[in-house]
């Protein structure tokens, strides 16, 4: 069930500060909190890739959907590195993957996916993904 990375696809790679208040009662991290996760690392993704560079309000992103595939618990002390990636853009949605990995066994803990979609805030409409974004995606690292 692992995703592959497409070799043409710029892969950022993100590593979250786990939190005590991440954990719950079985002492792992909770399963609500990978989303948080998702967008912690999708925004270093953005912010990585447009050089802090992004009109928000004219060229903003809706999330639609979010897949999360829970392979292995994350533990409080555990370092765990998030890569993302741009897996396929369509007109005006493109789509995102995740997989965790854990630093000191090279396990893949989680995997997961999002579907986002280019929003103009001001007009309050969905717009074409820009094209600075889609040559950005695939450029190769």
């Amino acid at each position: 069930m692992y995703f592959r990375r497409m070799s043409e696809n710029r892969i950022i790679t993100y590593r979250p500060e786990i939190r005590f208040s991440d954990i719950d009662v079985m002492g792992h991290v909770n399963n609500a909190v990978y989303l948080s996760y998702f967008e912690q690392a999708r925004m270093n993704y953005f912010h990585e890739l447009l050089s802090g560079s992004w009109d928000w309000e004219k060229d903003g992103i809706l999330l639609a959907r979010n897949e999360v595939d829970y392979l292995k618990p994350i533990l409080l002390h555990d370092k765990i590195n998030i890569a993302v990636w741009c897996d396929g853009v369509g007109s005006k949605s493109f789509s995102m993957k995740y997989e965790f990995t854990n630093e000191h066994t090279g396990e893949v803990t989680t995997t997961g996916k999002s579907i986002l979609v280019s929003f103009n805030y001001i007009e309050k409409k969905t717009i074409v993904v820009p094209d600075k974004w889609r040559a950005l995606f695939m450029s190769v690292q």
